[in-house]
């Protein structure tokens, strides 16, 4: 089976790839052979406390015995995404495989949600999705051969009350993978979508600063596994879904939840 899963000789772009899941699929593709240009953005990781985030998992990529590229884009700026996508066709020569991972989130109650938040949450979730696809589907097209991977969250189906624009934008990029799916199927262009449940990400890292605090969230956002993944319990749905072994699955939601989409009981 080891050649479905192969990834020798594709190039893929993963955007938000330099810290928690992203950098996670990246060094998993790396590792069955792909190529990668990693996207990043230097305020994010610098707010992070990370500033070095993206020059760490290039040489991560690079030692992994692949090639590498970094390309530092804001999503939220307009024309954004499509730079990325042709600096990844640059430096790479081309884009066969296509993760759209970067997201924001806003703990906000709905109520007190500004234009300006939603136009953020807009723009980096959804919009920027839309152009990222536009940018590449066409040449995946032509070749005959690709893969998309919308990374979504169980907040598709089990939204936060705080959440509920990131949440409404998760199910809208859903919408549209499965829309797109049944249009790119027929020409090997398989478009999948991967709900993470919890998981210990630099995003929620300040909700892991009390032990006891997390242990509660873990036990009641988590159920019925009760525990956050890592991030790197995310990748082999990803090589799954963006290798030959997904020559026959088109428009699938695969929630890696450890059960936290299924009804409770």
């Amino acid at each position: 089976m080891s050649k479905w899963f192969s990834m020798s000789g594709r190039r893929a772009l993963i955007t938000g790839a330099s810290l928690s899941i992203g950098r996670s699929i990246a060094l998993g593709f790396a590792d069955h052979g792909a190529t990668i240009a990693v996207h990043y953005s230097a305020a994010a990781d610098k707010a992070f406390g990370r500033p070095d985030a993206a020059q760490e998992t290039r040489a991560a990529v690079q030692s992994r015995g692949v090639d590498a590229c970094l390309i530092e884009a804001d999503l939220a700026e307009m024309d954004a995404a499509r730079r990325v996508v042709a600096a990844a066709t640059t430096g790479l020569g081309g884009v066969d495989i296509l993760v759209i991972c970067a997201s924001i989130q806003s703990r906000t109650p709905f109520l007190e949600v500004t234009g300006d938040e939603i136009q953020r949450q807009f723009q980096i979730n959804f919009r920027a999705t839309v152009q990222l696809l536009q940018a590449t589907l066409p040449a995946m097209k032509a070749n005959g051969w690709g893969r998309v991977l919308t990374v979504g969250s169980i907040n598709q189906v089990r939204p936060e009350p705080d959440l509920a624009i990131y949440a409404a934008l998760k199910s809208a990029q859903h919408n549209l993978c499965v829309n797109l799916a049944r249009q790119y199927a027929p020409f090997n262009v398989m478009i999948n979508n991967l709900s993470p449940g919890l998981v210990a990400t630099e995003r929620n890292r300040w909700r892991r600063q009390d032990a006891e605090v997390w242990r509660n969230i873990q036990a009641t956002a988590a159920r019925p596994i009760g525990r956050a993944a890592e991030p790197d319990e995310m990748v082999g749905a990803a090589v799954l879904l963006c290798s030959d072994a997904a020559s026959y699955i088109a428009g699938t939601d695969l929630m890696v939840t450890g059960g936290g989409h299924l009804p409770l009981v």
